[in-house]
């Protein structure tokens, strides 16, 4: 199975994103993916029940049921940005949703998760995740009333602008090359995370592990074919690749980024 992955596309942020994630979404079909993993922040901010959508988002939705309606399958990896990704008016849109994905592709076991949870010192996110996400909250969502729901969403993306920004400007490499150990301790193989918008990779014994650069900023897709095989191109503006070696997406050591 050839997999495509995509980290961090933030639609619905600038003009012209949503043009751009179409023509990619018809060269990745065309290029013959079977899957499309969407590794966090699909939208600017997304929350899976229907009267929270904009006409912006219920377009970038289609653009997704279009792509499933082609025979490829749609996996949405939560993100900081997503919200209750679950709910019943998603299942037109994408097969499945979770914190966390994980295939094997030839001899190697992958496994994606958004990132956003790696920093264990930026507490002031982790508690407004807990509640943002949390039972409490999800109950609440469903109930409110359309033009509610709306201001929330406005609300949510100042929020998650502003939420213990320098945390965030650096990568936390220390967090990252423990946390694959962790997973490369319980047999994982290549470990994928988005979110900090930089690219970044570590290896050691065999594995690797590694920070995708964000689509919305760089046009990136993650290649990965059925022999575990992992390359980057960049899809320009009109939809045509332009090859990329994966490695010139990946700096060692320590990055400055800024994460949205």
């Amino acid at each position: 199975m050839l997999r495509a992955v995509l980290a961090d596309l933030h639609l619905s942020s600038v003009a012209g994103d949503l043009d751009r994630f179409a023509a990619t979404l018809s060269a990745v079909r065309h290029r013959g993916a079977e899957e499309v993993v969407f590794l966090g922040d699909l939208f600017r901010t997304l929350v899976g029940f229907p009267h929270f959508w904009d006409d912006e988002t219920r377009r970038g939705l289609a653009e997704l049921e279009r792509l499933r309606s082609a025979g490829v399958r749609v996996i949405l990896v939560e993100g900081n940005r997503d919200f209750f990704l679950d709910a019943a008016g998603m299942a037109p849109f994408l097969d499945v949703a979770g914190e966390v994905h994980s295939f094997a592709a030839g001899t190697r076991r992958f496994l994606l998760e958004h990132g956003d949870l790696i920093n264990h010192r930026d507490r002031s996110y982790r508690l407004w995740r807990a509640v943002s996400k949390s039972r409490t909250a999800r109950r609440w969502a469903r109930l409110l009333p359309a033009g509610v729901a709306v201001r929330i969403v406005s609300n949510t993306e100042a929020r998650l602008a502003q939420t213990n920004f320098s945390y965030r400007r650096t990568l936390p490499v220390d967090d990252l090359v423990a946390a694959a150990r962790r997973h490369f301790s319980a047999g994982v193989d290549v470990v994928m995370w988005g979110h900090f918008h930089r690219g970044w990779r570590f290896e050691e014994d065999g594995c690797a592990a590694m920070v995708l650069p964000s689509w919305a900023e760089t046009g990136a897709v993650v290649w990965v074919d059925d022999l575990g095989s992992v390359r980057t191109e960049q899809v320009a503006d009109n939809g045509y690749f332009v090859d990329s070696a994966a490695q010139s997406w990946y700096q060692e050591g320590e990055s400055r980024v800024e994460v949205r």
